[in-house]
Formats: C-alpha cells, sequence, structure tokens
C-alpha cells in the first residue's frame, strides 16, 4: 500500500510538506499541493485514519450504551446527545444491550483500548466494582445519582419524584397505589423503591407485592398490567407508571374494558412523551434531549461533574 514516503518521492517534496498538505496546513506553496494531491489522486492514496488518531490522541468518538433502541425514553436521550455531537463534530458508536453484561463490557472495553474518547452509560447493569477498573482509561458518564463516584453524571433524583407523585396521589384521596416499572435492579429503580417504602409507612399502610408491576416498558404491556389487577380481589385504585408508553396502554385498555379512568383508576405517567398530550395523561415532565445533550458535554469535559434534573408535574385528565 502507498504510504507518506511514496506520496513525497513522487511529488518530489518532503515527508513534512505531505502532511502538511494532508492537515490543511496553510504555509504550502500552491505548486507543491498541487503536485501532491496529484501523487495522491495517481496512487489512489487512503489515511490511515487510525494512525491520524493515534498522533492526535483523540477519536472524536463518543460511546452511548442504551438498553434498547426502540424505545422512546432512550430515543429522546440518544436524539440530545447526537445534536450536541453534531456541534461538536464528534460522532458516536452506539451500544444497546438489552441489559445484557457482557454487551456492556465490549462498551467498556472499546474505551480500554482508546477506540473511543468516552462513554456515555443510559442505564447501567455492569456492578460498580467492574466499572471502578475503567476509569483510568476515559471518561464515564452516567445517567444516574452518581455523586459519590469518581464520574460525571446528569440524573433525576427518582426518590424525591417518586415521593413528589404519591403524596400528590394521595391528596386525591388514593391510599391503595400501585406502580408498574421497568426492571427492579438498577440505582433508579432502588429509590424508587425506597420512597414507595417510606410513603407507605408514613400513611402506616402495609405494602402488597401484588400491587407492584415490573417488565412494564412498552405500550402493550399495559394490557398485561390490567388483566392482573381484573384478577385481583383486593384492587389499587391508582397506578404511578414510569413510561408514559405503558400508562397509554393501561388507559387504553381499561376503555376497552370499560374501567372509568380515573374514578376506578387513576393513572399518573412519567417523561410527557408526545402520546400522553394526546391521550390527556397526567405525568411528570422530564426534559430528556436537553438531559441528554448534557450528558454529551460532560463526556469531553475533563473535570468530573454532578447535575441534578428536575421534572415538573403536567395535571390533564386520568387523575
Amino acid at each position: 500500500m502507498t504510504n507518506i514516503k511514496d506520496i513525497a518521492k513522487m511529488a518530489g517534496v518532503s515527508v513534512t510538506t505531505v502532511s502538511r498538505v494532508l492537515n490543511n496546513h496553510p504555509y504550502v506553496s500552491e505548486e507543491k499541493k498541487a503536485a501532491v494531491e496529484r501523487a495522491i489522486q495517481l496512487s489512489n492514496y487512503q489515511r490511515n485514519i487510525n494512525a491520524v488518531h493515534l498522533s492526535k490522541g483523540k477519536t472524536f468518538l463518543i460511546g452511548v450504551v442504551i438498553p434498547f433502541s426502540n424505545h422512546p425514553f432512550f430515543g429522546s436521550l440518544v436524539e440530545g446527545i447526537a445534536t450536541e455531537a453534531v456541534e461538536n463534530n464528534y460522532k458516536l458508536v452506539l451500544f444497546q444491550t438489552n441489559y445484557k453484561e457482557e454487551r456492556e463490557m465490549e462498551a467498556l472495553m472499546m474505551l480500554r483500548n482508546k477506540q473511543i474518547d468516552a462513554l456515555i452509560i443510559c442505564s447501567r447493569v455492569c456492578q460498580w466494582d467492574v466499572m471502578e477498573e475503567y476509569l483510568s482509561y476515559g471518561p464515564i458518564v452516567l445517567c444516574e445519582d452518581a455523586r459519590e463516584r469518581e464520574v460525571s453524571s446528569t440524573y433525576i433524583n427518582h426518590y424525591e419524584v417518586f415521593s413528589k407523585a404519591l403524596a400528590y396521589l394521595h391528596t386525591k384521596g388514593h391510599s391503595k397505589i400501585g406502580y408498574c416499572i421497568g426492571r427492579k435492579t438498577g440505582l433508579n429503580s432502588k429509590q424508587r423503591e425506597a420512597a414507595y417504602k417510606d410513603f407507605h409507612e408514613k400513611i402506616k399502610e402495609p405494602i402488597l407485592p401484588e400491587f407492584i408491576f415490573d417488565n412494564c416498558l412498552y405500550f402493550e404491556d399495559g394490557e398485561k398490567v390490567v388483566n392482573k389487577l381484573r384478577s385481583l380481589h383486593n384492587k389499587p385504585t391508582a397506578l404511578l407508571v414510569t413510561s408514559d408508553q405503558v400508562a397509554a396502554g393501561i388507559l387504553t385498555c381499561c376503555k376497552e374494558q370499560n374501567i372509568p379512568v380515573p374514578d376506578e383508576l387513576a393513572i399518573l405517567g412519567f417523561d410527557n412523551q408526545p402520546i400522553a398530550k394526546v391521550m390527556n395523561i397526567t405525568t411528570f415532565e422530564i426534559p430528556l434531549v436537553e438531559l441528554g445533550k448534557k450528558l454529551f458535554l460532560q463526556s469531553i469535559e475533563h473535570t468530573i461533574s454532578h447535575e441534578e434534573i428536575k421534572v415538573k408535574l403536567i395535571e390533564r385528565m386520568t387523575v
């Protein structure tokens, strides 16, 4: 394969001059520039981009770890990350893990091997002791409360938001409150679980395991929730649903089965996705695109920082 020395020989110039032409250096005469460009064209020379990145110490690639690419929550996060990446002349390497640890490890190994400059993990599956082994290889940014860790993070205080949601439903006359969640593991889920436990201690009501529904991620999961509710003798009067998609599925199924909302079942969603606006679902608005932008900017900063994203209640017709 033709290399930079061959180009210099063909053009009758120095290797330094060829390097300057390749890197658009201004101090090269038009005559020498034309000779180098002619030699490049004749030899069909292709730059070794990996060597260029190695010489600069940067790839201008940022890894982004998400569990699912077809979920609106993570789609909005990636939109924010990608928007800011374009503004800063970076490209993204997307890792879909399906919450499989080995796939998240592939992303961490790429950071270790200097194939990416930084790694943004939107929803983590690896334990913290595993993550710590890779902190010296480049910036890792988390979408969770990591204030006690040596990584940057942009996060939502899920304990606080869940507590506010439960208190809001309680002021509306509900004490039998269930909730729907994507997965029980993970820091964010543990914060919600703690808020749920503390709320029940405060109102002196027992926690009923049958009021908690996990693996609720998509619209069609709403039907599963309603069918389980119908099988219960003692039913919750309100549901806190951590995804507007699932909340929309529950509401649709309730209408099909003539379950009055909010009279018989109140529904409170999360995210304020377009489907929540269309279906008049009461929800908490999370500025996901803005959150994604902040995650990206943290990935190219040289200091560790933590930023909490505030959410707000959007009252509509389902509570």
